[in-house]
């Protein structure tokens, strides 16, 4: 796998043209994924709000499906909240390399890379093209970032090894591979997380990528990405603290 950063311009907040900062990828060929940061995608869209004209906790909270308030977070650091089944800080809402905004998520995720997705298709000419739209978020008891897929397009989500054998014979009976996070990772690790400027990857040569040509919508719920809560294995550590519902409902 080759994971390759590309430097643009600053993009402006509130709103800037994302077709003219997505120029930047000069090219483009078949079976590859493309890597965008929400915080440039949310800028093309106008999701910015000034700073000065809201308090970003009541922000979060209008944000998020659900939110955890910060008394219950060690030094009261964050509100962490559930948007978009992902569990994050902030809703996603974030103010570094902001220019005095607070920057939210794609109001739509997926919308927004189905469309960076048919327009990067046709203008590179290409039949198979996956496109994930990336943030950051933090891990249990991990100091430090990595990525997280906000939403991604184009390519089946898991690589799927129950029913298969190990190397010693036993058959896998719960294993999947999570393919749109674990390349926001590395996505994530080579764009940066300070002033890089380097808001798009683009990642080629990932031999085990099934690229598809509509929404993934699998009809054996046991190959869909999203888990219901009550089907997590951390669904005691999800239901033990106090979760309040915030202003975002689940269809947003």
């Amino acid at each position: 796998m080759i994971v390759k950063a590309i430097k643009t311009r600053k993009f402006l907040p509130p709103k800037d043209n994302l077709e003219e900062l997505l120029s930047a990828i000069k090219n483009l060929k078949e079976n590859s994924i493309v890597a965008i940061a929400s915080k440039v995608v949310s800028i093309g869209e106008g999701r910015c709000i000034p700073a000065n004209e809201t308090e970003k906790d009541d922000l979060i909270i209008k944000e998020a499906e659900l939110y955890l308030e910060r008394k219950y977070v060690p030094q009261q650091s964050v509100i962490f909240t559930v948007k978009n089944n992902v569990m994050v800080a902030s809703a996603g809402v974030d103010e570094s390399n902001a220019d005095g905004y607070y920057i939210l998520w794609p109001k739509d995720p997926e919308v927004s890379a189905k469309k960076i997705w048919q327009s990067l298709k046709e203008k590179f000419k290409i039949k198979n093209l996956g496109v994930i739209i990336t943030d950051s978020r933090v891990t249990p008891l991990r100091r430090g970032v990595v990525g997280v897929a906000v939403a991604y397009f184009g390519f089946k989500p898991l690589k799927d090894y129950r029913g298969k054998e190990d190397l010693f014979g036993r058959k896998f009976e719960m294993e999947t591979s999570d393919i749109p996070d674990s390349l926001a990772t590395a996505a994530v690790l080579e764009m940066g997380e300070g002033a890089e400027s380097q808001p798009i990857a683009i990642i080629t040569d990932v031999s085990y990528i099934e690229f598809i040509q509509k929404k993934y919508s699998p009809k054996n719920p046991d190959l869909a990405f999203k888990i219901p809560e009550k089907e997590d294995v951390f669904y005691p550590f999800l239901t033990s603290v106090k979760w309040k519902k915030g202003g975002s409902g689940k269809n947003q």
